[in-house]
């Protein structure tokens, strides 16, 4: 009886071989505003974002999806309920790996910097194969699409675009800012929340907490007036009865 029933057998799958993979190459990245954009995204979500769950980012990091398929190089990208490798120098470790993390990043970026990088073509097609939720060109000067910035969601096994620029399946969103940061006044990429309002950087952060500083103190120091002025109210109050004949402690 106890032979003709299934055995149960375990196999160690081994680990894919990527010795032949070329995680970075030292090409020259990209011109300075475009460092700057990418810069911005990630700090904002380093000091602002509160998912509730573990997350990563990256910038002009691969992601390989297959053995045998070349990366895909995004200026940004975001994935949920992972974390970093505690080795970062090993191999398996030095890009975003899909088969090693589990799962595509949910969020890509790209910032469009001329007509030869294949954001609406090329690389659309790769992140909707590779299974990314959403897709957002960044085309400050309009060099390939109409709009400044488009979303698009993976529906099917491709993109179709977006009305909007929130991403409800991760509850994050981006929105156009003209500002200052890092001493270049332009037209910048910014996460904001489901509301619009903007995630802080850290400069920005600071600034915050100084406001918030002073309005304590401010409030503080309107509170001790209040209070003197009670007090005196109190003592001339009684300084009266007493002059009445009457004991203020009665």
């Amino acid at each position: 009886m106890a032979e003709m029933l299934l055995k149960t057998e375990y196999y160690d799958i081994p680990e894919p071989d990527i010795s032949h993979i070329i995680t970075e190459d030292d090409t020259p990245v990209d011109n300075i505003f475009s460092e700057k954009q990418q810069r911005l995204l990630t700090e904002s979500l380093s000091i602002s974002w509160k998912p509730g769950r573990p997350f990563i980012f990256l910038a002009n990091v691969g992601i390989f999806y297959g053995i045998n398929l070349p990366a895909i190089v995004p200026d940004v990208m975001v994935s949920l309920d992972v974390k970093y490798a505690e080795d970062v120098w090993k191999k398996k470790n030095r890009s975003y790996f899909v088969w090693e993390f589990g799962k595509p990043p949910e969020i890509v970026i790209e910032v469009v910097s001329n007509k030869e990088g294949g954001e609406t073509d090329t690389k659309m097609r790769k992140y909707a194969q590779a299974g990314v939720w959403y897709y957002i060109i960044f085309d400050p000067q309009k060099l390939i699409q109409k709009d400044i910035v488009r979303a698009y969601e993976l529906s099917t096994g491709a993109y179709i675009p977006k009305l909007d620029l929130f991403l409800p399946k991760v509850n994050i969103g981006v929105k156009l800012w003209e500002g200052s940061f890092d001493g270049i006044q332009a037209q910048w990429l910014r996460w904001c929340d489901k509301d619009g309002s903007l995630m802080a950087t850290g400069k920005e952060s600071v600034e915050q907490e100084r406001k918030r500083a002073e309005q304590a103190e401010k409030n503080a120091e309107t509170t001790r007036q209040e209070v003197q002025k009670e007090r005196d109210r109190a003592k001339k109050l009684a300084e009266k009865l007493r002059a009445l004949g009457i004991d203020p402690g009665e």
